[in-house]
């Protein structure tokens, strides 16, 4: 069976350019923060209401910057593909893991921080990311 799971993610900055990546409880891999899109969601609400959620943070919609739809196979849903909406989000506010986020940690964009990272993450958002930054 597959099937496809439609997320709003933040590709979420601090000041110092590093990226917060987070780790739900039960799970290995590290991922953009972010969630599942409720039916008759935005993405952009969804992405706000998830970061609250999941990480205690007050975003303003109008200040997430869409960056795109990317598609990976999903890393906790075997068979499973995640079409994520994927959005900036600039923080220089401290980050505390909540409901089911067990762990959060800070990289430095152009490595994996060591980390075992969901499909995602580590073959679409970082490297696009890291192009970015090679163009800024």
């Amino acid at each position: 069976m597959s099937g496809t799971i439609h997320i709003a993610a933040a590709l979420l900055i601090g000041s110092d350019g590093q990226t917060l990546l987070v780790r739900k409880r039960g799970t290995q891999a590290f991922m953009q923060p972010g969630g599942k899109i409720d039916a008759g969601e935005q993405p952009a609400e969804a992405l706000v209401r998830e970061l609250h959620e999941e990480l205690g943070l007050h975003v303003d919609p109008a200040a997430a910057i869409y960056l795109g739809k990317f598609s990976a196979p999903a890393a906790n849903e075997p068979g499973f593909v995640v079409e994520a909406e994927l959005f900036q989000v600039n923080i220089d506010v401290p980050v505390t893991p909540a409901a089911e986020i067990e762990e959060v940690c800070w990289i430095d964009p152009a490595g994996d921080g060591d980390l075992v990272l969901a499909p995602l993450t580590r073959d679409l958002i970082l490297p696009f990311y890291r192009s970015s930054l090679a163009t800024a």
